[in-house]
């Protein structure tokens, strides 16, 4: 069995986000929160012509099957700095080491030259691009610096990101709120509420992060909204400075409750004041850095 093939038994996750619809509050499931455990990849020998075989990784992958596993493990290698700028990567050899197809590595370098990641250029081949050409927006690159040797400046500027564009949105989301948002607003912090009781994190962040992602999508503004995607990337990828977000306790829903009371009200003042009180960060609590996230 090839490495890859064993990755995927290993790793195999759900994918369904466990959540229920507005008004199915008591149908919703409290999943049980897995730990895998992470193998770490050694780099390919820079002295060898071939790309030396990865080790596996139990972690999970944004694609499916082959390909997606695929993406995930270069991904990784890539911006660890297991694979340097300027590392030439030859589908041939990619393809016999992992033990997948041709179209399987070509649909794979494909994905990783939209992230910024590769490039591939007639007569000179496919080959590592610097950080400074990588899209340091995509929810993936995102995942993949917070999960390795980056992974404090990554969770640092998150934090500061996000202190920038949700407040804004919060403010902006009191003037455009509509009834059946509104309803589900309320039906997460609800969700919140139960899982935080149960002790169930994984539906408590699920919850957490439809919250903020709602908000955004809902202020009005076509270009926040496409920043949703980081803000989402930033609630899974936990483990840095800490805010109230990352604290699931009373404090922290009862801010969440003032954001949907103050855009019932169309007072967006209030509910961006919420928001930068629930963004605060808290750097007196020591976080572990957990495993990267199910997808």
């Amino acid at each position: 069995m090839s490495t890859l093939a064993h990755t995927m038994m290993t790793a195999a996750r759900s994918t369904d986000s466990g959540l229920a619809g507005p008004g199915e509050l008591d149908r919703y499931p409290y999943a049980e929160a897995h730990v895998a455990d992470r193998v770490s990849t050694p780099a390919w020998d820079a002295g060898e012509p071939e790309l030396g075989r990865v080790g596996r990784r139990a972690a999970g992958s944004r694609g499916r099957g082959l390909h997606g596993q695929l993406v995930q493990q270069l991904g990784q290698m890539i911006v660890s700095g297991d694979l340097g700028a300027d590392r030439p990567l030859v589908p041939e050899e990619i393809g016999q080491r992992f033990e997948v197809s041709r179209t399987v590595v070509r649909e794979s370098l494909r994905v990783l030259e939209a992230k910024g990641l590769v490039s591939a250029r007639p007569n000179v081949g496919t080959r590592v691009r610097p950080v400074s050409d990588w899209n340091l927006l995509d929810p993936d690159i995102i995942e993949w610096r917070a999960f390795g040797p980056q992974r404090d400046d990554q969770r640092r500027e998150l934090s500061e990101l996000r202190w920038t564009i949700e407040p804004l949105a919060a403010r902006l989301a009191a003037g455009h709120g509509r009834e059946e948002v509104q309803q589900r607003l309320c039906d997460m912090v609800e969700i919140m509420s139960h899982a935080m009781a149960q002790g169930d994190a994984l539906t408590y962040s699920r919850a957490d992060t439809e919250f903020h992602g709602l908000l955004i999508q809902i202020a009005g503004n076509r270009m926040l909204e496409h920043l949703s995607g980081i803000v989402s990337a930033a609630l899974q990828v936990s483990g840095g400075p800490v805010t109230g977000c990352d604290r699931p306790n009373e404090a922290s829903l009862a801010q969440h409750a003032r954001i949907v009371d103050a855009l019932g009200t169309g007072d967006g003042t209030a509910a961006e004041a919420a928001m930068r009180q629930l963004l605060t960060v808290h750097p007196e609590v020591e976080r572990v850095v957990p495993a990267p996230r199910e997808h």
